[in-house]
């Protein structure tokens, strides 16, 4: 799992069918204060996660196990959104 920020979205008209109605999100993988860490990733929305909040996406075949992707080609999805996050 990583933390990210959404930073964007992605618009693409021709697509793999089994994608159609998914929405695409650029995120900025950030630590857990916050702070940006290096790449981007383009991940399916499956929580209608918004602009600049903090979510949390998987990779690989967790990906395809998110609410809406089975036996769809993603390697990333955004699984829940971040209210807060706590270090001891």
């Amino acid at each position: 799992m990583i933390l990210a920020r959404v930073v964007g979205t992605v618009v693409a008209t021709r697509k793999d069918p089994r994608l159609e109605g998914k929405k695409l999100l650029i995120l900025k993988p950030v630590s857990p204060d916050g702070k940006d860490e290096a790449g981007y990733v383009v991940s399916v929305d499956t929580v209608s996660a918004g602009y600049r909040e903090r979510v949390i996406a998987v990779a690989g075949s967790s990906a395809r196990m998110a609410e809406g992707c089975k036996d769809t080609p993603v390697d990333s999805a955004i699984v829940g959104i971040v209210d807060e996050v706590h270090l001891d």
